[in-house]
């Protein structure tokens, strides 16, 4: 009886066309609150960082880290929905390097490393942040 009514409802989500969400790499990363200190510890080091902290500076960083958290958080499959400016808009006229997203890469590992997030899960975060590249350096 029990394997009937899973069998219903994984029917029934896939005639709706909806499959479930794959949560994994948001709960490797410590859900809502283990992404929020992410975020923050990436900040932190990139405003140590002389490579990029000019970067950061006359910014609204709380904005900031609001929407890298809910970015980060759709990207991992969490329960949120980034309400920010896109890619291009937000780094439009930034000017923004290879040399200085590298930099930046490396402050978010260091921050995940803080955190003790193991490595494949960081990978899987880089690996979806990656496509964003693009459309981040030299607009």
């Amino acid at each position: 009886m029990r394997l009937l009514a899973i069998l219903l409802a994984l029917l029934i989500g896939a005639c709706a066309g909806q499959s479930p969400r794959d949560d994994s790499l948001y709960r490797g990363l410590g859900e809502q609150a283990g992404i929020t200190r992410i975020v923050e510890g990436m900040l932190l080091n990139a405003a140590r960082n002389p490579r990029i902290s000019r970067h950061f500076q006359d910014i609204d960083i709380e904005r900031l880290r609001d929407k890298l958290v809910e970015q980060f958080c759709v990207e991992a499959g969490g329960p949120c929905e980034y309400t920010g400016d896109s890619m291009e808009e937000s780094h439009k006229g930034l000017n923004i390097s290879r040399a200085d997203f590298n930099a930046l890469v490396e402050d978010l590992i260091e921050a995940m490393e803080a955190e003790g997030v193991a490595v494949p899960v960081q990978n899987r975060l880089l690996a979806r942040l990656a496509p964003m590249r693009g459309q981040i350096i030299e607009h």
